[in-house]
């Protein structure tokens, strides 16, 4: 396992605005934060899928491999809850296909263009993933690494 994947009200996956209005009105006594099974990766590390929900019935699904952001339900104008992020099922979805739906993306996103760039005078190559480009972190963006991840209560609602 990497570094600890930190969020609070889903902050830096992309979707934080949709998720701040519901995390505004958080209410930690109501809130609840459970963790599941989600599968292994080819090399045999446990993925797990950690659920988040506020007092508002706001829920996230949020798994450790990627920091993806599997599901996120939340009410339309009708107070029905409905999911708003695309996505997939399983993790053997997410392993098949690289999207990028919902994950952390890495040291970098879009394209550097043919994998080169220069820093201080000094040029460096990278791992080309989308030729000619090195995109979203390379061959191993963040978004194929599985995080070590806490859950836990916070005055703001759960987090993770």
């Amino acid at each position: 396992m990497q570094n600890l994947l930190t969020w609070a009200c889903l902050t830096g996956t992309g979707i934080a605005a949709v998720c701040l209005v519901g995390c505004a009105t958080m209410e930690p006594s109501k809130s609840a934060v459970s963790k599941a099974p989600f599968g292994a990766t080819p090399g045999g590390e446990t993925v797990d899928i950690y659920t988040l929900r506020n007092a508002n019935g706001v829920e996230a699904k949020i798994c450790n491999y990627g920091g993806i952001v599997v599901s996120l339900k939340t009410a339309d104008k009708n107070g029905n809850l409905d999911d708003v992020v695309l996505g997939y099922d399983t993790l053997a979805e997410y392993i098949k296909e690289t999207p990028y739906f919902g994950c952390l993306v890495g040291r970098y996103g879009n394209r550097i263009a043919k994998g080169k760039f220069a820093l201080n005078g000094k040029e460096y190559t990278l791992a080309t993933n989308n030729y000619p480009n090195a995109l979203h972190g390379g061959l191993k963006g963040f978004d194929k690494v599985v995080w070590g991840a806490t859950p836990k209560e916070t005055p703001a609602g759960p987090a993770l």
